[in-house]
């Protein structure tokens, strides 16, 4: 059984949510977005189902990385990862301070394209971060060629702290507070967050 964990209104898109995820039951769901060609950078292009659900159920059980299904209007529409930098992705390559929180989003392929959408899909997520009052600042770590998702991060109040070489990827490192992620959107974060969507 899954959970809401997060509500949000944008005020031109309508309702978004986000839902613990099913490792099993979505893997179906997760293999269609994460090898359509346009989800290149997730690096799953040529993953089966199988793989899809053993690698969301290895997250699942992770103690420090957590993954969950987006939606738009109450259909699943994006994936959400949240993760401690200290223990995953970024271990040795970012100075780690306390209430920092990674994060991973991908947008569902779609025929066709809702203008904003993938802003107000990452607005969302930031928002259900910065909900937590434990979070003092979001991580990143897309790659270095994935320019829309650096001016997507800028556009909600990311500022980039330099390159950094995992051994998947060159990635971009780049950090957002909350004030910056604020004086971006122009939103007030540290409401509640829906009941069982505190970070594990």
């Amino acid at each position: 059984m899954t959970t809401v964990v997060y509500r949000r209104t944008d005020p031109r898109l309508g309702a978004f949510a986000l839902r613990t995820l099913d490792p099993d039951a979505d893997a179906a769901l997760l293999h269609g977005w994460v090898t359509h060609p346009k989800a290149a950078f997730w690096m799953m292009l040529d993953a089966d189902p199988a793989r899809v659900a053993h690698e969301y159920r290895r997250i699942h059980a992770h103690p420090h990385h957590d993954a969950f299904v987006g939606l738009w209007r109450d259909r699943p529409a994006f994936l959400a990862e949240r993760y401690d930098p200290a223990h995953v992705e970024l271990v040795g390559l970012h100075d780690a301070a306390e209430g920092d929180v990674g994060m991973h989003f991908l947008c569902a392929p779609t025929g066709t394209p809702v203008h904003g959408f993938t802003l107000a899909v990452i607005t969302t997520v930031m928002a259900w971060l910065f909900a937590d009052p434990a979070t003092r600042r979001v991580v990143v770590e897309p790659d270095v060629r994935n320019s829309k998702v650096h001016a997507l991060n800028a556009a909600v109040g990311f500022t980039v702290l330099g390159p950094v070489a995992k051994p998947e990827k060159d990635a971009l490192l780049s950090v957002c507070t909350r004030a910056m992620f604020e004086n971006a959107t122009g939103l007030t974060t540290g409401g509640p967050a829906v009941p069982g969507g505190a970070p594990a």
